[in-house]
């Protein structure tokens, strides 16, 4: 049997990914300045940032959505989706400030979560949306952990851990070795402090419907 081609008009964007939080979302943008690191540092270089257009396609329909229009000197970062809405994440250099946003697809709506002064983070490595709740977390070059909204927390981490998620008062962290052999562990810290409260062999994920799965 031969199975039809659906068509998706995205805007010359090639590739999309899954939306993290999502099982029926995925998202592609078109990187015009690289990612969102990179275009802050064309900013601070005095060069002009070209914004990047961010789409939503949902399945199995293929509709697709473009809820926020970036203007020059504006950047779009990674998004996920959470409580039923896109959450996208825009930081407006020339009038230095950050935007949550959050877009309902079913109301064809989107309003502000919150904004901060761009002065709030040293710069936009790793910056970037995180759940749950909401946030607003950075992971920077000198292996500080952030979380810059809607509470603050600061604390450092090994050089080879990444942020996964939060569950309650604890933050999930994956770790990488190589000694010699490449294996991960999972690492739970305490929310406010950094506190290692646990940590053991394997690496977790976060399936689409939610459930949390540990792979050993």
């Amino acid at each position: 049997m031969n199975q039809p081609i659906k068509e998706i008009e995205m805007q010359g964007i090639l590739s999309i990914d899954p939306l993290e939080g999502s099982p029926d979302w995925y998202w592609g943008t078109d990187y015009t300045s690289g990612d969102l690191y990179e275009a802050e540092e064309l900013f601070r270089d005095g060069h002009l940032v070209v914004q990047n257009k961010l789409l939503f396609v949902h399945y199995p329909d293929g509709k697709v959505l473009q809820p926020v229009f970036a203007q020059k000197g504006q950047y779009l970062g990674r998004p996920i989706f959470y409580e039923g809405k896109l959450a996208i994440l825009l930081v407006d250099f020339s009038r230095e400030k950050i935007w949550i946003l959050q877009a309902d697809a079913a109301k064809k709506r989107t309003d502000v979560a919150a904004w901060l002064p761009l002065s709030t983070v040293e710069d936009c490595y790793n910056l970037m949306l995180s759940a749950s709740p909401l946030m607003l977390t950075r992971q920077g070059g000198d292996d500080k952990f952030q979380i810059l909204w809607p509470e603050k927390t600061s604390f450092f981490i090994e050089s080879s851990e990444s942020f996964l998620f939060r569950n309650g008062d604890r933050l999930y962290f994956s770790l990488w070795h190589e000694d010699p052999d490449y294996w991960e562990e999972t690492i739970v810290r305490h929310l406010k402090i950094g506190e290692i409260l646990n940590r053991f062999s394997g690496s977790l994920r976060t399936m689409p419907d939610g459930q949390i799965w540990a792979l050993k």
